[in-house]
């Protein structure tokens, strides 16, 4: 008999050999066929010895972790929410459900498992280190923080943590930790244009625009390319009413990236403020090309209607900005003024006491103009 026949029977023997034993000895088998990277039969033999004890948690367990590494998550979750129903007192149960939840992007649902086990584990880096990363891609920004100081107690020169801090500070409105951490990190990436933009966020939070300005400005220094660099230090100029420099940074911007649509808008409220209507009319047409919910555009464009006596078509814009948003004021009393130009005096005076009820402050800074969330995180 050739060599290669012997090699194949050999191979069926132990075939036989291992099935019979997993047979016998289910969790000893499945923990060899694990250890040997035969993830598909070690899972088979789990649920086998499963199938004859149904209220064996542990086993539950060990088939989520032979799930969660071949990456079936979902299946690795509902091995481990069954084991933790059988015991919720097993060692490892919570932080490998949480894990599991956090691979998949379903960070709200990881939180609470993970919550369990650091709070089982204070000393567990790696728990507070996901559940303050489950917090932030929740948006739960003061949780984040919370959890991740903890995490960066053990790894201070973690520069990733440090950044994702500073992100959750910022987004929690905590301007001074954000300006600290974001400093920190300049520290040791003194040419990070992104770390100049971010200080420039978290100045403007607190109210110092002059100082922001300066960041911006030697962010467009470093790299005059970055994404929204020019369109942060724009806002910054045309929240200070400087509408001629405003203007040069939206063009900055736009020679960057031609699509921006807020940029456009702003630039065509700047073009508007200066007198140049057509230009200004061009450029919000634009911004409303690109993106349909940019409201600024909609408030300006039914201005210049409105100066042109079609009140009517200047009531669509200013319905459209109510609609983006209805808390404002501002629309509420231009379209209150078209009405009554137009003689519909019922109307005018519904939305003029719109205007008296709404007393919110206008969110006036840069952060949610650059983007509507910080970077989402990558599971």
């Amino acid at each position: 008999m050739s060599t290669h026949w012997l090699s194949k029977l050999t191979v069926i023997f132990l075939a036989l050999l291992a099935t019979c034993w997993a047979q016998s000895n289910p969790p000893a088998a499945a923990v060899a066929l694990e250890q040997r990277g035969d993830l598909p039969q070690a899972a088979q033999a789990w649920r086998s010895f499963i199938a004859a004890h149904p209220r064996d948690a542990g086993a539950y367990a060990s088939l989520g972790v032979v799930l969660a590494k071949q990456q079936k998550y979902p299946e690795a979750v509902a091995a481990y929410k069954k084991a933790l129903s059988l015991d919720p007192r097993l060692p490892g149960i919570e932080m490998n459900l949480g894990l599991a939840e956090f691979k998949q992007g379903h960070f709200h649902a990881a939180i609470a498992p993970l919550k369990a086990a650091a709070a089982r584990e204070p000393g567990n880096f790696q728990a507070h280190t996901l559940l303050g990363l489950s917090y932030y891609g929740d948006k739960q920004y003061a949780n984040a923080i919370e959890s991740l100081k903890v995490a960066m107690h053990v790894d201070p020169a973690n520069v990733e943590l440090q950044q994702i801090v500073a992100q959750s500070c910022l987004w929690a409105g905590q301007y001074q930790c954000a300006l600290d951490g974001f400093r920190q990190i300049l520290m040791t990436q003194p040419n990070s244009a992104a770390a100049h933009v971010l200080i420039g966020e978290a100045l403007d939070g607190l109210g110092k625009t002059p100082e922001a300005i300066a960041e911006f400005q030697q962010a467009a220094q470093v790299s005059p390319h970055e994404p929204n660099v020019h369109f942060g230090l724009g806002f910054l100029y045309w929240k200070s009413q400087d509408y001629e420099k405003a203007k040069a940074e939206f063009q900055a911007e736009l020679s960057n990236d031609g699509d921006n649509a807020q940029a456009w808008a702003y630039l065509g409220d700047a073009e508007m403020k200066l007198g140049n209507r057509e230009g200004a009319a061009s450029d919000l047409d634009k911004a409303i090309q690109l993106r349909s919910d940019i409201r600024l555009a909609y408030i300006d464009r039914g201005i210049m209607l409105s100066e042109d006596n079609k009140h009517k078509d200047a009531i669509a814009d200013f319905r459209k900005a109510i609609e983006l948003d209805p808390g404002q004021p501002d629309a509420h009393y231009r379209l209150a003024r078209a009405y009554q130009a137009l003689g519909e005096s019922t109307e005018a005076e519904k939305e003029f006491k719109r205007v008296q009820q709404l007393r919110q402050e206008l969110d006036t800074r840069l952060t949610p103009k650059m983007s509507s969330a910080p970077p989402a995180l990558q599971p």
